[in-house]
């Protein structure tokens, strides 16, 4: 089976972006930024917050190109995945006053990615597993992402949870079990 030209054409540019050639994104931009733009605003509904979606979108696809796998979807799916992460931040931003969080999480995934290992697959691996994380979490309920993600990547006990969120310790250790729960069966959707 052979693939079709758009989608040939893309992994092409989406290769040479991993070997950082201007150009290449330039083009790629040319060719998909008119419906990854489309679906920005759908989800956003603002121009403005969709356009600054599609650029953070742009650079994530330029910084992380290299770990693009054409085997694990189009490249044009792969795409919508990341503008659809981006508008959903975005979403987040605006309605929650505690957006950082999702910022937060961002930030400790990103640098989980940036360890000293030389070794491609482990990057690719790595890779995979964080857009999984990232995409489970964000299935999970507002409150629930949130004391899941405050124990786990800040390392607060239940109890600091609680006080912290002024909560009371039942309702913080019901929630963060099940939210690992759920995370638990979608993570196995992606083993």
């Amino acid at each position: 089976m052979s693939t079709p030209q758009p989608d040939r054409e893309l992994m092409e540019l989406l290769d040479r972006i991993a070997a950082q050639e201007d150009s290449a994104l330039k083009r790629l931009y040319e060719r998909t930024s008119s419906p990854l733009f489309g679906l920005a605003l759908r989800i956003v509904r603002n121009r403005d917050v969709a356009e600054d979606v599609l650029q953070e979108a742009f650079l994530s696809i330029w910084r992380g190109a290299g770990n693009y796998r054409a085997s694990l979807s189009p490249p044009m799916a792969w795409m919508g995945l990341i503008v659809r992460s981006r508008a959903l931040d975005a979403l987040r931003k605006r309605s929650s006053d505690r957006a950082d969080l999702m910022n937060e999480l961002d930030d400790e995934l990103a640098q989980t990615l940036e360890g000293d290992s030389p070794n491609p697959m482990d990057t690719a691996d790595a890779s995979e597993q964080s857009f999984a994380l990232h995409h489970c979490l964000g299935k999970l309920d507002h409150k629930q992402r949130e004391v899941v993600s405050l124990a786990y990547l800040r390392g607060q006990s239940h109890g600091e949870l609680a006080e912290q969120l002024k909560l009371p310790l039942g309702t913080v250790k019901t929630w963060i079990r099940r939210g690992l729960e759920q995370l638990r069966t979608c993570m196995a959707r992606y083993a």
